[in-house]
């Protein structure tokens, strides 16, 4: 499953974090690390769990590597949180149409 790795990666707050950081735009290592209570080797060894989960990407420019989300890289996560939206409000829905429905009038109370 797609999703799951990039729920696993996303589960750690650092991850996270340098996710919401590459939002403004591919960032190399000390410019990441610089944003983040964590050192460089820390936050290399999180990049690489978030480039093997899909997440984001690199490319090199001269000596240094960039990077940046990748553009599909949310998809999954996104997909399987509107089906779980989906189910939730389904489940509502049914809940609210089941309480709200009128009592049978042959129905007497006991």
């Amino acid at each position: 499953m797609e999703a799951e790795a990039a729920l696993d990666a996303l589960g750690d707050p650092t991850r996270r974090r340098i996710i919401e950081v590459l939002r403004d735009g591919a960032c190399p290592v000390g410019g990441i690390a610089d944003r983040l209570p964590v050192g460089r080797p820390a936050v290399s060894k999180h990049l690489k769990v978030l480039e093997g989960a899909g997440l984001i990407e690199h490319r090199s420019v001269g000596t240094r590597n960039l990077y940046a989300l990748a553009p599909a890289g949310l998809a999954a996560v996104q997909v399987w949180l509107t089906q779980q939206w989906d189910t939730a409000l389904s489940s509502f829905v049914t809940h609210v149409e089941r309480s709200s429905a009128p009592s049978d009038p042959q129905e007497s109370p006991t």
